[in-house]
């Protein structure tokens, strides 16, 4: 349905566009929905869903996504609204500035990292800082006599 004039809902869950392994491919891609990479990539990459870098995969490239696994190579940095995964065979050269990471025995990262910090904890409580707690604490024993 080419030029179709009603726009269809695109599920960043699903794997969209796949590079294969015998492809090398050139450019910056931006992509709605997920990527998975096998071959080799020299470019940028901005991706509303999730980008797979497979075994046997090449990167060289900055990276925009919502989560992303790395089985690969990368060189490149990577900017994540969850989560990063390095694979045990994955080999990530470049900064971090992610949610979540997870490098599993054997994956390689250099670089720098930076982790953001959620405004609410998973469990709905607020983020304060340990400092600010213990004040809070001897404040509430404080008011309450002592006990």
């Amino acid at each position: 349905m080419l030029g179709s004039s009603k726009s269809k809902r695109i599920d960043t869950k699903t794997t969209d566009t796949l590079i294969g392994g015998s492809t090398i491919c050139e450019g910056k891609i931006m992509s709605e929905a997920s990527l998975r990479i096998e071959g080799q990539l020299h470019g940028d990459i901005e991706c509303a869903g999730d980008i797979t870098i497979g075994e046997n995969a090449v990167v060289q490239s900055n990276i925009l996504a919502r989560d992303v696994i790395i089985a690969g190579k990368v060189k490149g940095n990577i900017q994540t609204k969850g989560k990063l995964i390095v694979t045990s065979s994955g080999v990530l050269v470049g900064n971090i500035d992610v949610r979540s990471f997870i490098i599993q025995e054997g994956g390689i990262f250099q670089g720098s990292s930076a982790m953001q910090i959620a405004a609410i904890s998973d469990k709905g409580g607020k983020v304060i800082d340990a400092q600010a707690h213990k004040q809070q604490k001897n404040e509430q024993q404080a008011a309450s006599g002592g006990n």
